[in-house]
């Protein structure tokens, strides 16, 4: 039902943005930092929520993975903190994953700036958590029981923070993070600027926007539910035969070149890592059940290219964002629709085309 093919179009609308980032009124060191990285012409979100932002507004903004909310939201405050050092920007996320990136793209925005930043999250020493959060980081970037966690040990102090970001909000509701992130935000002093990033905007979210924000601008650049330069289709897996040669078959065609397989449970993606690495595939896996360490590992060899494959569960995989994806398979099946949208916006990003192939069994032909 859902299975749909990329359409080709002869003209295709192009965004026409406002600005330029040498437009945007930022800091010159910070201006100097943006142009290293090579930063021109800002996305939509980039284009219409850094200026709010920059004013100090609360803002909404809907947005799909993928489409620039980091850099939106991160910028600004980075402005925000090169002109007030005292404070400090609380960034709430679903996943470890998502919550490294950030610091990153947040590090790669900073160099000379003298502003320190730390992640915490779950899968890492508690007590060298403790250590980093009694040091003043202009950044805090977490997941929201970790961060609940820290509080209440009284080693995080949230007194000095003067921007929240929530990213991913409907993912953090999803995950069954509603009442720590209103234990964290109830924490943070009233006169501070609220920022929400989310895909969808559910009932659950409009509640804390009416809680926590005051008078927030609305800026919607959600794009359609599947990218139009995603190429889905499904492989019809025949009776009695075995999905995993199914896959082997697949991934030893040529363009197969960085591929992001789904699967439904830790011990599911961990068997079938196992077998595509006995057959030769160079393939890793992220999981619940894998170390922190361990994970950030299978990460790095699959962004560098170093692995072919890389088999994942659906939490595992929420908030990633490697470039190159050349397809995204789903092994099983998702539980939800939302799901489905979820996996294979992994390809098929910043305008190049991707390939989403979904295994279903082909049922046998009915005897009359």
């Amino acid at each position: 039902m859902f299975v749909n093919r990329a359409v080709v179009t002869e003209t295709q609308e192009v965004f026409t943005p406002e600005h330029a980032f040498k437009d945007f009124s930022v800091e010159p060191e910070l201006k100097a930092n943006i142009e290293k990285k090579g930063y021109v012409t800002p996305t939509p979100i980039q284009d219409k929520a850094i200026p709010h932002v920059l004013k100090g507004q609360d803002v909404v903004g809907i947005a799909n993975t993928g489409t620039g909310k980091t850099a939106a939201f991160l910028i600004p405050i980075i402005n925000k903190l090169i002109l007030d050092r005292s404070g400090s920007a609380l960034i709430m996320v679903p996943t470890r994953e998502l919550a490294l990136q950030i610091n990153e793209e947040f590090r790669s925005l900073a160099p000379g700036l003298r502003l320190f930043s730390a992640s915490f999250v779950g899968g890492t020493s508690v007590f060298k958590d403790v250590q980093k959060a009694r040091q003043h980081n202009h950044i805090i970037i977490g997941t929201p029981g970790r961060l609940k966690d820290l509080v209440e040990r009284r080693a995080l102090n949230l007194s000095g923070v003067s921007v929240v970001v929530l990213d991913e909000a409907d993912r953090m509701l999803d995950m069954g993070f509603i009442n720590d992130m209103r234990y964290m935000l109830s924490k943070i002093p009233l006169a501070r600027q609220g920022l929400f990033f989310s895909a969808t905007l559910t009932r659950d979210i409009e509640a804390l926007i009416k809680d926590f924000l005051k008078t927030p601008i609305t800026i919607s650049v959600k794009t359609q539910e599947t990218s139009a330069s995603i190429d889905q289709d499904v492989v019809k897996v025949p009776p009695g035969a075995d999905r995993i040669d199914v896959l082997y078959d697949l991934l030893k065609q040529p363009g197969f070149d960085k591929v992001l397989v789904f699967g439904q449970t830790k011990h599911g993606v961990e068997k079938l890592t196992k077998a595509l690495v006995t057959r030769g595939i160079k393939a890793d896996s992220i999981h619940g059940n894998k170390t922190h360490g361990k994970r950030q590992n299978a990460l790095r060899m699959f962004k560098d290219s170093h692995v072919q494959v890389l088999i994942a569960t659906d939490v595992a995989a929420r908030g990633l964002d490697i470039s190159g994806v050349s397809h995204v398979i789903n092994f099983e099946l998702p539980n939800t629709y939302e799901d489905y949208v979820h996996r294979i916006g992994r390809t098929g990003r910043a305008g190049k085309k991707g390939m989403a192939l979904t295994f279903i069994d082909e049922r046998p032909p009915r005897r009359w």
